[in-house]
């Protein structure tokens, strides 16, 4: 019954129809070096029963794999982290560890071929939606996670799921993306620091290429014969810059948010700045879905925000229900005594408001 049960999420979460994530992230520095990567994550479909999950140095897990069983790869967390997970707590989609390397994953549908799962391989095969889990308990630099990585066979739990791709970022600011085409790892070097989901994240960075006449601020003035024209307001270097939803506008759009923005002071300016610049990538409810086929029991289709100050150790988020800023202090945690906990993202699900009582 738990194995039906499971397959039944893998294949929901990671459903090949156009409702499915969309995944937006993006990374900022700030003026004293503090190395910030945030993202979002949406489904329309239905309440992700997002958790965050404490996992304490020593906490054995095992990986699933395909049909269900949980007979995959055994791991065991060399660091603590804070990770935060969707429908299962297995399942982390976005963590960092207190070493500060941060992981996440994002929807990759229609790219991604992992390789077929080989029953010989079964104990160091791992389910790709646990990647992130074992990435952030087993490693502390990009260079060790590369090197990690190819000792293990990632596979799909079911064979009716999509495949995602993964993103990582240590402390240096390095950062990676991790996309698994052919049965093959391909590893690129992530310097715009932005991701979302299909085509492929080279194929996203040469589309920006038809956007080079895009630039912050307003058009001049220009005159044609003795009418002279000027922009309708603010902003006008920016006509052209795509709007819509779909993963290569978004990562258009994320780029130029990401990269027209003043940098800031300190690591707290930055991660501010981050949820306001998310804040353009917020999916409402209704979007996704034709007339008619909205689901009217979540308010949003971005769930949850996240955004991790690597440098300092903090995680940071906010959810659909309750906009109000949450953090996890990694420093404060003692890693080493900590319980293993699982708790939801949100005690109550809906946004505190304050009422200012004048006199």
């Amino acid at each position: 019954m738990k194995r039906l049960f499971l397959l039944g999420i893998a294949a929901m979460l990671l459903s090949t129809n156009t409702f499915s994530w969309a995944c937006t992230g993006i990374t900022l520095t700030a003026k004293d070096g503090s190395k910030i990567v945030a993202r979002t994550i949406e489904w329309g479909g239905s309440n992700l029963n997002s958790q965050y999950v404490i996992v304490p140095r020593g906490y054995q897990q095992q990986s699933f794999i395909p049909g269900g069983e949980q007979t995959g790869l055994k791991f065991t967390a060399r660091y603590g982290y804070v990770g935060l997970a969707v429908e299962q707590k297995e399942f982390i989609a976005e963590g960092l560890n207190e070493a500060g390397l941060s992981a996440g994953l994002f929807y990759f549908p229609g790219y991604g071929q992992y390789e077929a799962y080989n029953p010989t391989h079964q104990a160091t095969s791992i389910a790709d939606l646990q990647l992130v889990a074992w990435i952030l308990g087993s490693f502390s630099t990009i260079d060790e996670a590369v090197k990690g990585l190819k000792t293990v066979h990632v596979v799909s739990i079911d064979p009716r799921a999509s495949t995602v791709h993964w993103r990582m970022t240590d402390v240096s600011g390095r950062q990676v993306v991790l996309e698994i085409v052919g049965g093959q790892l391909n590893f690129y070097e992530n310097k715009l620091g932005v991701l979302t989901n299909s085509p492929g994240f080279e194929w996203q960075i040469t589309n920006l290429n038809n956007y080079i006449n895009l630039y912050p601020g307003t058009t001049d003035a220009k005159s044609f014969g003795d009418i002279k024209l000027s922009s309708f307001g603010a902003g006008s270097g920016f006509i052209g810059l795509p709007g819509d939803i779909t993963p290569p506008s978004r990562f258009v759009r994320a780029a130029f948010y990401q990269t027209t923005a003043p940098e800031q002071n300190d690591a707290i300016g930055a991660v501010t700045q981050s949820f306001h610049i998310l804040n353009n990538f917020d999916i409402p409810i209704g979007a996704e879905f034709l007339a008619g086929q909205t689901p009217t029991d979540i308010p949003s289709a971005t769930q949850w925000t996240s955004s991790a100050d690597v440098t300092h150790r903090v995680l940071y988020y906010r959810t659909m229900y309750n906009s109000a800023i949450r953090s996890f202090d990694l420093k404060s945690i003692d890693f080493g005594r900590v319980k293993y906990q699982v708790q939801p993202l949100d005690a109550n699900k809906q946004q505190p408001i304050q009422t200012i009582s004048i006199k």
